[in-house]
């Protein structure tokens, strides 16, 4: 089922309702590792979470606009995991290259991918099932401009960052994203690293 959007039915303003909504975002999580998204039910969520079917409707419409703010949230999380990275690295280091930083911050990137290697495979399939194209389009301008902000301390040209930005996305996003779903328990990681970071080599 295809999404024009994000369906929130109610934005959690105050701290009980966000953690209501992180709370069932984590049972769908939690009984994701158990069997397919398409098999487990609201009621089963609304269980784990400890919360009732009505509490569930006041947030989102159908389950799969839960499945899509899960989708968006994990997002997020990584680009913020990646910018706090990046800049403790620009603060912690006097002699830093363009071509290690990168390098650096893709190793982490694919620490933390492969650490959570499960959820990041449902990610992208489940990504390819419900998220409609304007969706697809704002997750990825996010990394985008995530990468940008990354950059940054390097290239100043405001082209040759924002080429630079797309090119990064493009081949982290595309390595990633064909590799686990084609191979949820891909275990070459070291592989795939060098392979990334030898493409960038001619495109950053």
């Amino acid at each position: 089922m295809a999404l024009a959007a994000i369906n929130v039915r109610r934005k959690p303003r105050q701290s009980r309702a966000r953690i209501t909504q992180e709370a069932l975002i984590e049972s769908f999580v939690r009984l994701l590792h158990e069997r397919p998204a398409h098999k487990i039910t609201i009621r089963e969520i609304t269980e784990l979470a400890g919360v009732g079917l009505g509490t569930f409707y006041e947030y989102f419409s159908k389950k799969e606009d839960l499945i899509a703010l899960t989708i968006h949230q994990h997002v997020k999380s990584n680009a913020e995991a990646l910018k706090s990275y990046a800049q403790r690295l620009i603060e912690l280091s006097t002699n830093l290259t363009l071509e290690r930083y990168v390098q650096q911050i893709i190793h982490f990137q694919l620490q933390r991918i492969q650490a959570e290697q499960f959820l990041w495979a449902q990610t992208f399939l489940l990504e390819r099932q419900i998220s409609s194209i304007e969706i697809y389009q704002k997750s990825y301008a996010m990394m985008v401009q995530m990468w940008q902000s990354i950059l940054t301390p390097f290239l100043k040209d405001a082209v040759a960052l924002k080429h630079a930005s797309l090119n990064v996305q493009r081949v982290c996003y595309g390595f990633v994203f064909q590799t686990l779903l084609i191979e949820p328990k891909f275990k070459e990681w070291e592989r795939l690293e060098w392979d990334i970071i030898q493409t960038l080599k001619n495109l950053i």
